[in-house]
């Protein structure tokens, strides 16, 4: 079977982590071999460059050089080499967080994240990117239940706007790779919507 790269996007709060899980298990019911990953990080060094963008205060630039660089070596170690042996890939977060996250919350120039979109990844893209929308104060409610914030997750409910809407925009420019997963909603109706999202794909 052919490797498919299948990315879970959204702010924190939007139950990805939930349902990538959920995801993982329903793909190895049916026999296909499942690397379950995450950005930033997904290998060695990339999650110690993640442990300084969560923890280390740092500028917008060197913020984004860091994720780039944690991506490069996350698609060369460890998606590249499963899906070259028919893995299903599926990451929580890829290049369109680092467009909504530096490029939408922080204002970093979309055309500089477009030049190192392009060294990086030298043309992959996700075959299906799963974006989980919910309003923001919806989602500053979940993760004031959860851990202890990172400085991502400190951010104002202004910062997640311009995140979301840079999120609105991604999907706007790819609306083939794009499906909107309504977060708002309980487990089982959001689970029904990824379901319903692989249905409409010929993979299986």
């Amino acid at each position: 079977m052919s490797g498919r790269f299948i990315t879970f996007e959204g702010i924190d709060g939007a139950g990805k982590s939930t349902h990538i899980v959920a995801l993982e298990a329903w793909l190895r019911q049916r026999g296909r071999d499942v690397l379950l990953t995450r950005e930033p990080g997904g290998s060695e060094l990339a999650e110690k460059l993640r442990e300084l963008l969560l923890r280390q205060p740092m500028d917008t630039l060197s913020e984004t050089l860091l994720v780039f660089a944690a991506r490069r070596d996350h698609l060369q170690v460890g998606i590249e080499p499963a899906l070259a042996r028919g893995a299903v890939v599926l990451c929580d977060r890829f290049t369109d967080a680092t467009f909504a996250y530096q490029g939408g919350g922080r204002g970093f120039d979309a055309a500089v994240l477009r030049q190192l979109e392009a060294w990086v990844q030298q043309g992959r893209e996700p075959d299906l990117t799963l974006w989980f929308d919910l309003p923001t104060e919806l989602a500053a409610a979940r993760r004031g239940q959860a851990r202890e914030p990172d400085r991502f997750e400190r951010q104002d409910r202004a910062f997640f706007e311009r995140v979301r809407e840079a999120y609105v925009q991604r999907m706007r420019g790819a609306p083939e790779r794009f499906v909107r997963v309504d977060a708002s909603l309980g487990r089982d109706a959001v689970w029904a919507q990824i379901e319903r999202a692989l249905a409409q794909r010929p993979w299986w």
